[in-house]
């Protein structure tokens, strides 16, 4: 063999996307292997053991509401009420300071550009979540320990990695959501949300990065800044005066009453911050640096803190909506419109205008990406694929304690070869890696004497794209050993990674990753887990650890190794089989 040999696996990879049509439309019926579309549930939350629909927050919430009127009606006849609500109004300049020349026009733009990106934000954040339909307090994800999920509990009889035909999986668990919810709504679409909510992530940062500069520039972060204690019962005087069904007077053109700026304060100022955290937080590449695998910054947490997060941004839309149609439409929508303090109805065709444009991308997003998930796919590594380069630049070096070793949920279509069964009956006695391509001296390695090789064992993190995570302990061999014995050539930039099963869609699987990833501390060719051989489940005979990148590219059942200058003459071109058949990106450390 020589060094410039291209692996004969080439030629067993899907050379097209293949989910009904050849790399045009998607037919959903045909997508992942054809996985039945199962339907989210209603969310349920569980408090102690017991799991109760949220559906009962609809009827509580307006029993509650009703008592709530009642009482504060009876309140508002005596004479503490009304000393209560002169000595604080409840719309005052005692709490902030009153900006008096309006809403400029980059404040306007920004705040239809804002409702345009959550849109898309929060039904592609959706579309996430229905892929792993579950959220934990706790690093494991363990079954049972959710605090929320989708759908009912995972089968107990289904819980063995052992028993790898049997064992419940991840995409097993996802479900779908309707099209004009989650984008694009079926089931484990995962690849294509994550564009969706990348790119417009970006655009929020960047619109939101402006909008601070300019908010404090101009001054008219007065409106937003709360400069005394007053607020606080300015602000209850505020709910009192809404729930006695007399409403405080609307002077939010120049002073936000007290109830409205704090919900302004919490939205800017920390909600939208810590989204930005959290999401961050949900990174293999900062676990890796920083070692959040475990403890409270967890991946985890960071899920539940995102998804409560949302409730809250989904809440505040609803409200503030509510509250422009019920205290003055035409006035509140000249104001955000026209920027003036008047009641022109050419604010509210400008109004009109832009839900029309709202609602006219909520109806496309969806079909758009089944009839041109390519373009998706490329348009948004053309938005986001820069950072996710720039977060791979660092060797991350984070490992855990025995203690942090975790449940380890399972994915992937097993190997189904006959070789791969005789090869496994035999203790892999006659396995051999084959590492070849752009290499000096290409190398075939039996499993005893990649055994034989100098071990390094880790504790780390694993985060899949779905959503869940885990913390297992890695034995096995590092790359850079490998490339040490191969030697790859200058012009090699990708390692190729071929896997004995095969994808739901034909093809063999594989995925490749960049040659300086190779390099790092972490990355190795796992044998063990957990103290033990891998087991069929987890890729025996060999799998890939490289720390920086999300679960699926941690090639199982690895079959042999190819160095590449390009991936573009791979299968479909994308750089692995979820890139070409599912429009994942190839960058993947968040």
């Amino acid at each position: 063999m020589s060094g410039n040999d291209r692996d004969p696996l080439e030629d067993s990879l899907q050379p097209y996307y293949n989910q009904g049509h050849h790399d045009g439309s998607i037919v959903v019926d045909d997508w992942a292997g054809g996985i039945p579309e199962t339907r989210a549930t209603w969310p349920s939350v569980r408090i102690r053991r017991r799991w109760f629909s949220s559906l009962w927050l609809i009827p509580l919430g307006l029993v509650g509401l009703v008592l709530s009127v009642a009482v504060v009606r009876e309140l508002a006849t005596t004479q503490w009420y009304t000393e209560f609500i002169t000595d604080y109004p409840g719309t005052s300049s005692d709490y902030v300071t009153p900006v008096d020349d309006g809403f400029p026009w980059w404040l306007r733009w920004q705040h239809f550009f804002n409702l345009l990106f959550m849109m898309f934000i929060i039904r592609a954040g959706l579309q996430i979540l229905a892929d792993h339909p579950r959220l934990y307090l706790n690093s494991a994800s363990k079954p049972d320990t959710e605090w929320m999920r989708l759908r009912g509990p995972v089968p107990e009889d289904r819980r063995d990695s052992d028993d790898a035909q049997r064992i419940w999986t991840a995409k097993e668990d996802s479900v779908a959501l309707p099209p004009q919810l989650g984008i694009p709504g079926f089931r484990h679409s995962i690849g294509l949300a994550r564009w969706w909510h990348f790119s417009f992530d970006m655009f929020w940062l960047v619109n939101g990065v402006i909008f601070f500069i300019l908010l404090f520039a101009t001054g008219q972060w007065h409106r937003l800044v709360p400069t005394s204690w007053e607020i606080f019962p300015n602000a209850f005087s505020t709910a009192l005066q809404y729930l006695s069904l007399e409403l405080p007077s609307n002077e939010g053109f120049t002073t936000y009453n007290a109830l409205q700026l704090i919900a302004y304060f919490v939205t800017v100022f920390i909600a939208a911050p810590l989204a930005m955290v959290t999401g961050l937080l949900q990174a293999p590449a900062i676990a890796g640096k920083f070692g959040t695998g475990a403890g409270p910054l967890n991946r985890q947490v960071a899920r539940s803190i995102h998804f409560l997060i949302m409730l809250w941004m989904v809440f505040f839309i609803f409200i503030h909506t509510l509250m422009i149609f019920i205290t003055g439409f035409v006035g509140n929508v000249n104001h955000i419109t026209l920027g003036t303090n008047t009641s022109s109805w050419v604010g509210v065709a400008l109004y009109v205008a832009w839900m029309v444009v709202v609602v006219v991308f909520w109806v496309v997003a969806s079909p758009y990406t089944i009839r041109h998930p390519r373009r998706v796919q490329h348009a948004g590594h053309r938005v986001v694929g820069w950072f996710k380069a720039l977060m791979e630049w660092w060797n991350p070096k984070a490992t855990y304690s025995e203690k942090d070793i975790s449940y380890f949920w399972t994915n992937g279509e097993k190997p189904e070869s006959q070789e791969y069964q005789d090869l496994g009956r035999g203790a892999w006695e006659g396995y051999t890696l084959r590492i070849d391509g752009l290499v000096e001296h290409p190398q075939e390695l039996s499993y005893a004497q990649l055994l034989q090789m100098p071990k390094q064992e880790q504790i780390t993190q694993h985060y899949c794209i779905q959503g869940w995570s885990g913390v297992a302990k890695w034995g096995g061999v590092r790359m850079s050993e490998l490339l040490r014995l191969a030697v790859p050539k200058p012009e090699a930039k990708w390692v190729v990674f071929y896997s004995f099963a095969e994808g739901p869609e034909g093809g063999r699987y594989y995925d490749c990753h960049p040659i300086e990833n190779m390099y790092h501390d972490l990355t190795i060719l796992a044998y063990e887990m957990n103290g033990a051989p891998l087991n069929e489940s987890h890729g025996a005979p060999l799998r890939l650890r490289d720390e920086l990148e999300l679960g699926f590219k941690q090639v199982k059942w690895v079959e042999a190794v190819e160095f590449v200058a390009s991936f573009e003459h791979l299968g479909a071109g994308q750089g692995g089989y979820n890139e070409d058949q599912e429009f994942y990106g190839y960058r993947m450390p968040i």
